[in-house]
C-alpha cells in the first residue's frame, strides 16, 4: 500500500521538503532537496474536488450534481483551492463595466435619434472592448 507524503511537519506543522528519492525497478536512491509539484499542497478533499472539477469541465452545475452540494458550497471549495495553490482570482476589469454601459448609452442615443448612425458607429470605435 502507497501512502500520500504529509505536507506539513506532525510535530510542528512546518511544510515539509522533499529530500529523497528512489525507483522501485533498480532502486537506484538520490537524497537532495526536491521542487515539489505545485498540486502536492492539495490534501485528499481539494484534490477530489479539482478531479471533479476537471471531470465536469468547470461546470459548476454539473460539479453540484456530481458531489451533490449546492452552489455556495462549490464556490467554496473553488474558492479554497484557489488560495492553497496560491493563485490569485482574475478579477474582473472595471473597466469592461463602464464600457459595457458607454455602449449602451451610445446604442440608447442612437435609438432616440439623438445622435447617427455615423456617429454612434465612431463612438463605438473609441470603445476598447
Amino acid at each position: 500500500m502507497k501512502y500520500s507524503a504529509p505536507n506539513n511537519c506532525p510535530v510542528c506543522g512546518y511544510h515539509m521538503d522533499v529530500t529523497s528519492l528512489s525507483c522501485d525497478k533498480c532502486k537506484t536512491k538520490m537524497e537532495g532537496k526536491y521542487k515539489q509539484n505545485v498540486l502536492s499542497v492539495l490534501d485528499d478533499s481539494d484534490m477530489e474536488f479539482l478531479l471533479t472539477f476537471i471531470r465536469c469541465r468547470g461546470s459548476i452545475k454539473d460539479v453540484e450534481k456530481e458531489m451533490g452540494i449546492s452552489y455556495p458550497t462549490v464556490r467554496g471549495k473553488l474558492d479554497r483551492l484557489i488560495e492553497s495553490l496560491g493563485l490569485n482570482p482574475v478579477q474582473p476589469d472595471v473597466n469592461d463595466e463602464v464600457n459595457e454601459q458607454k455602449r449602451k448609452d451610445i446604442l440608447a442615443s442612437l435609438e432616440k435619434g439623438e445622435i447617427g448612425a455615423k456617429e454612434a458607429v465612431a463612438l463605438l470605435k473609441n470603445i476598447k472592448i
